[in-house]
């Protein structure tokens, strides 16, 4: 017997949490179809009081497509090939995902989307802000829409890199000097290939400048596109609770990890799901 999930938005701008589902069993493809559309509708999604494990979490992910199997450098030991872990600890100076960002844009093909469990957390704090790039775009006024209908931007890992470095996450030549810095270019207009909507398509953490052109010379619109991306009214932010997890659709909205709990351990397992070439 199928029963309704319950949706109720946790923002108007994007964000709704789910009631009424066990990811920690299968599901019924009448649930799955439910799940996907509130997905598509509010761009990312919220549990509370699951008790899934790892491997519930990638029967979840694969609902939705196929896993996105890790760099040999992200995998652990005894876990599956497609989970990462996240565990920023009381030492730790950087938190994972400190930036603006869509994931892995450096990428010729960008996951699809992730799923994150908490795992452990902080006594408060650590909550993640998510931003609607639906929202984005239809804002754009018409002539910076006509301006950027064909114009592609390069996208790197170099600034993580480069970061990660600094702050002692990798040793010295561990970092920016012997990984290697992966890019690719897409457009700054992508259209969802599911909704058909137009998404604005640019992060400060991957987007470097505009093919074709410099950084000095892209760097001026690209701090304004940026800025306009992640503006508070396109926002809406998600306090973690054991047993949650979201579900994010990384192809239309953004993310940041905030970084307000220091001193604490914050433990989080994701997959992701493996997307389609940016149009």
């Amino acid at each position: 017997m199928t029963s309704s999930i319950v949706v109720k938005p946790l923002a108007g701008s994007l964000g709704a949490e789910i009631f009424g589902v066990n990811l920690s069993t299968e599901l019924d493809p009448a649930t799955v179809a439910q799940i996907r559309r509130a997905y598509h509708e509010h761009l990312v999604i919220f549990f509370r009081d699951q008790d899934a494990s790892d491997n519930d979490l990638a029967r979840f992910a694969r609902y939705f497509g196929e896993l996105a199997i890790l760099p040999p450098h992200r995998q652990h030991p005894g876990s599956l090939p497609e989970l990462l872990i996240i565990d920023k600890k009381p030492e730790d100076s950087l938190v994972f995902g400190w930036e603006w960002h869509s994931d892995t844009t450096h990428l010729e093909i960008p996951p699809l989307g992730s799923v994150l469990a908490a795992r452990l957390l902080p006594a408060v704090g650590g909550d993640t802000m998510f931003a609607n790039q639906y929202m984005a775009y239809d804002t754009l006024s018409d002539g910076m829409k006509a301006m950027l209908k064909d114009v592609r931007a390069v996208h790197s890992n170099g600034h993580i890199l480069a970061s990660l470095e600094a702050d002692d996450v990798l040793a010295p030549g561990q970092g920016y000097n012997s990984h290697t810095t992966l890019s690719a270019v897409h457009p700054v207009i992508r259209t969802h290939p599911d909704t058909g909507k137009k998404a604005l398509f640019v992060n400060s953490l991957h987007t470097e400048r505009f093919d074709n052109m410099t950084v000095a010379e892209s760097t001026p619109l690209l701090r304004f596109l940026f800025e306009h991306a992640t503006r508070p009214e396109f926002t809406c932010r998600f306090r973690w609770y054991p047993g949650s997890i979201a579900f994010w659709d990384n192809r239309c909205c953004q993310h940041l990890a905030l970084d307000d709990y220091p001193g604490q351990r914050r433990l989080m397992h994701r997959v992701q799901i493996r997307g389609t070439r940016p149009e």
